[in-house]
C-alpha cells in the first residue's frame, strides 16, 4: 500500500523492459531537482576519472541519463532503440576495434549484465592500455541489504554463488549485488581471471540521498533545495559507509595484457 501511494504517476504500470519506460524516466529525472542533483554529482565524478588521450568514451545503458552534458564526446548506447542514442548494442558484444576506446562508463548498468565474464572479455579487447572503466553501482552493506531487499523491485542476492544469472529482460533481469560480488566478495577471482584490469578505486557512499529522492520510480520525498543538507549529513557519516552505503563508485584501469594483477590498493 505504501509503495502504491509513493509510485510516480508517470511510470506507474509501465513495463520495465519497454523503451517507452526509459523515455519516461528521462522526463522523471528532468522534473525532479533532487534526483537530477544526484546524477549531476555522479556524472561530474565519472568525468574526473576519465583518462586523457586518444579514443572515445562508451557509455553503456545511457537510457534516461545525461552524461553527454559532462562528457561531450561520449558514445551513447542502449540495448534497445531509444531517441538520441548513438548506437544500439549489447555489452557482451562490443562492435569496436581493438584498443579503440579510452574508457567505458556505466551508471546502474553492470548489475543488469547476465554474463559479466563475457562483458569483461569484450571490454579488455576494446579499451586501450591505460584506459579506464568507471562505474556507479549498488553496493552491499547491512543498510543496503535491508533497503534493497525490502523495498526495491530488482533482485538483490549477495549470496548468489555465480556471477551469471538468468535474465528476464534487459532492465527487469538483474542482481543488484553483482558489483559487490565481483569486486569485493570475489575480488581475488576477478583479479586472477582479468589481470588486464587493475581496481583503482572502490568508494562506497550515498546511503540516503537516492532513497529520499524516490529514484526514477517513486515520488520525491524531499525538495531539491534540501539536497545540500542531505549530502552534508552523508559526508559526516563517511567513516560508517562500510555499514551504510547503498552505492559505490568503482574505477578500473586497463593495464598491459601481459601484466599480472597488482596488489590491492
Amino acid at each position: 500500500m505504501i509503495k502504491r501511494l509513493l509510485e510516480n504517476p508517470l511510470t506507474r504500470g509501465l513495463p520495465l523492459d519497454s523503451p517507452a519506460t526509459t523515455h519516461v524516466r528521462r522526463q522523471v529525472i528532468a522534473t525532479k531537482p533532487f534526483l537530477r542533483r544526484i546524477y549531476e554529482e555522479w556524472y561530474s565524478d565519472v568525468a574526473r576519472h576519465l583518462p586523457p588521450g586518444p579514443g572515445r568514451v562508451l557509455e553503456l545503458g545511457s537510457g534516461a541519463g545525461f552524461l553527454h552534458e559532462h562528457v561531450p564526446d561520449v558514445i551513447r548506447s542502449e540495448i534497445f532503440h531509444c531517441p538520441d542514442m548513438s548506437v544500439v548494442l549489447d555489452g557482451c558484444h562490443l562492435p569496436f576495434a581493438p584498443r579503440s576506446l579510452r574508457a567505458i562508463v556505466m551508471t546502474d548498468v553492470l548489475h543488469h549484465v547476465p554474463d559479466v565474464r563475457r562483458f569483461f572479455a569484450e571490454a579488455t579487447e576494446a579499451v586501450r592500455e591505460d584506459g579506464a572503466m568507471v562505474l556507479v553501482e549498488p553496493w552491499v552493506t547491512p543498510w543496503s541489504r535491508f533497503v534493497y531487499g525490502s523495498f526495491h523491485h530488482e533482485p538483490f542476492l549477495p549470496e548468489a554463488p555465480r556471477w551469471e544469472f538468468a535474465t528476464t529482460g534487459p532492465l527487469s533481469g538483474a542482481n543488484g549485488a553483482l558489483p559487490w560480488i565481483v569486486f569485493e566478495r570475489d575480488r581475488a577471482t576477478f583479479e586472477r581471471e582479468f589481470p588486464a584490469w587493475r581496481i583503482e578505486v572502490i568508494r562506497p557512499g550515498m546511503p540516503f540521498c537516492y532513497l529520499v529522492s524516490g529514484g526514477v520510480s517513486l515520488r520525491s520525498l524531499m525538495p531539491g533545495w534540501s539536497y545540500g543538507a542531505w549530502r552534508g549529513l552523508e559526508r559526516a557519516l563517511q567513516p560508517l559507509m562500510g555499514q551504510l552505503a547503498m552505492f559505490a563508485t568503482i574505477v578500473l584501469r586497463r593495464v598491459p595484457t601481459a601484466a599480472t594483477a597488482s596488489p590491492r590498493g
